[in-house]
């Protein structure tokens, strides 16, 4: 067979500029179109109503892990767990919202340093049990004053693991 003189990158451009049906020019991630979900002020005020609507899956704490993304990086800043009610507060706000775990109670994040990070998009994965916020953040997302959470590495130098 021979090999067709378009390459994939073309292929992967026209398909996502084609888009699904109904949905906003540009509203593709990761070189796929996406598929847009329209919210109304409804559903953002019930938490329980826009968290059925999205159709995303609590696990038996109620909760969904949420991978925090910088918009012009692609750098994974953080990953935090929602609820319902974080969810659709940041839904409303455009500020990413969380359930602590350990203090049991909502938090705005950056509120108090003033790193406040602001949603810019809200995807969810293919089963619908982890949320993606791609946000700007204007400075350190962890707590420990890092630009990012994921700054400890395992050296792989020395293993020797299998790759099958």
């Amino acid at each position: 067979m021979t090999p067709s003189p378009e390459g994939s990158s073309a292929r992967a451009g026209r398909r996502a500029a084609a888009g699904p049906a109904g949905a906003e020019a540009g509203s593709v991630y990761a070189g796929e179109p996406t598929e847009p979900l329209a919210l109304d002020d409804t559903l953002l005020a019930d938490p329980d109503a826009l968290a059925a609507r999205i159709g995303v899956r609590f696990d038996d704490r109620g909760l969904v892990p949420a991978v925090v993304q910088q918009r012009s990086t692609g750098e994974v800043l953080m990953v935090a767990w929602m609820n319902a009610e974080s969810l659709a507060l940041t839904l409303r706000t455009r500020t990413s919202w969380f359930w602590s775990r350990s203090r049991r109670e909502l938090w705005n994040k950056g509120a108090t340093s003033g790193n406040v990070q602001r949603v810019e998009r809200v995807l969810y994965d293919c089963d619908a049990d982890t949320v993606l916020l791609v946000v700007d953040s204007p400075g350190p997302a962890c707590h420990t004053g890092h630009r990012s959470c994921f700054f400890r590495e395992v050296d792989l130098g020395g293993a020797r693991g299998r790759r099958d």
